[in-house]
């Protein structure tokens, strides 16, 4: 299921949510400039950012040790949330943060709305890095910051429809789902994988696919929590 659009409009111009999405994408253009340098080493050049400004659990950890230690490994945990691995991985976030993202921060306001982005994505990070303290693969990627997007308009808009893209098999069709359904199967789906990964990410493997399920875990749970401390006071408003 892919989905497309929601059924929820939006009061205010969702600045924080485009600003956020346009970053993410020149910093994915930088990142796609070198790879696709002319120069012999360019390959290595675009593996060395990633290792520089992803976030690497044990360096976080004090479980390995990295020369020159720069960034923080504390700031890293800030920078790896705009890097991505390739054209679908950032497609796949920014098209859910687009789309879920501007009626969050329509409902907590632009400013609380940042906190609670980063917060999601500060508690994604810890949480994937929980799993799997000395492991030595970079984590990459908007993913934990946007389950928790995805968490709150979960929490704030259960009766929302959104219209998907369904493929099964030779069956494709646009249709009008429920987004508990949508949001449901999704943070399910991450369980689920979290579940089967698990003792890659305790050894400190890879996870398989490449995909940190905890941190999309562990984001989803953090915008649960942070919806309710950082909402506005009054009644929320539900379409």
């Amino acid at each position: 299921m892919l989905p497309l659009k929601d059924d929820v409009p939006t009061r205010t111009v969702p600045f924080v949510t485009v600003g956020i999405i346009a970053l993410n994408v020149l910093v994915f253009l930088y990142q796609a400039s070198l790879e696709l340098g002319a120069e012999p080493g360019a390959a290595r050049a675009a593996q060395g950012f990633v290792f520089e400004f992803g976030l690497i659990p044990c360096r976080l950890t004090g479980a390995c040790q990295v020369a020159g230690e720069f960034p923080s490994p504390v700031v890293t945990i800030f920078t790896s949330m705009f890097l991505h691995g390739g054209l679908l991985h950032i497609f796949g976030n920014m098209l859910y943060l687009w789309i879920f993202g501007n009626n969050v921060e329509d409902t907590l306001g632009h400013g609380r709305f940042v906190g609670f982005y980063l917060a999601s994505g500060v508690a994604a990070a810890l949480t994937q890095t929980l799993m799997g303290p000395a492991s030595g693969v970079p984590m990459i990627g908007a993913s934990g910051a946007v389950s928790g997007v995805l968490g709150a308009y979960l929490v704030l808009f259960p009766h929302a429809s959104v219209l998907t893209l369904v493929v099964f098999g030779f069956f494709i069709r646009i249709v009008r789902i429920p987004a508990l359904i949508v949001l449901g199967f999704w943070i399910v789906l991450q369980f689920l994988n979290g579940i089967v990964t698990f003792g890659a990410a305790a050894a400190g493997r890879a996870p398989e696919g490449g995909v940190a399920w905890f941190a999309h875990i562990g984001g989803f749970l953090a915008g649960l929590a942070l919806l309710y401390v950082l909402r506005p006071r009054g009644p929320l408003r539900y379409p």
